[in-house]
């Protein structure tokens, strides 16, 4: 009759030896979560080629370049870029929050943290993305001309009636 030792999954270490797998402990899974919350932490890091993200697999690079190519983002991919930040959102938590509280090994919170950076970098390069909608860029700009416009006139209206009452004085 055995105590259960065996069932526990068994990993083989660098030496060829057996060792028992563990789950991450308090002070590794702090080491994680500061690994994943450092500041410039995306710096160098790579976008993942493929990521599973709400039980659905993205080629998340493809995607990422193929929007960043465009000058603008049309209104028509706008909504689909922003579902893809909703949902890189959300997987983000979900995976952040095994970190914090799964039972997970270290070599599991390792590839937790290499694929929520490479989420933020995603994030980051979606987020950064120029002019969405050239229509409402375009109503923007107008109305900010007509009120630079109003501005002035109001000025030189009001600097000529003053004038012209000074000179009747």
């Amino acid at each position: 009759m055995g105590f259960g030792v065996f069932a526990v999954p068994r990993e083989t270490s660098i030496f060829g030896l057996s060792r028992l797998s563990r789950g991450v402990q308090a002070y590794e899974r702090k080491q994680l979560l500061e690994r994943v919350n450092r500041e410039g932490a995306t710096i160098g890091a790579d976008i993942p080629d493929a990521i599973e993200v709400q039980g659905e697999s993205i080629n998340l690079q493809e995607f990422v370049f193929e929007i960043k190519r465009r000058q603008t983002v049309p209104a028509g991919e706008r909504e689909r870029v922003d579902q893809a930040k909703r949902n890189l959102r959300r997987e983000r938590l979900q995976r952040l929050k095994l970190i914090e509280e799964g039972d997970i090994s270290r070599d599991e919170g390792e590839d937790l943290v290499r694929a929520i950076i490479g989420i933020d970098r995603a994030l980051n390069a979606l987020e950064n993305l120029g002019p969405t909608d050239l229509e409402r860029e375009e109503h923007a700009q107008q109305t900010a001309d007509k009120k630079r416009w109003m501005s002035f006139l109001q000025k030189a209206l009001g600097n000529e009636t003053g004038a012209s009452t000074r000179r009747g004085r």
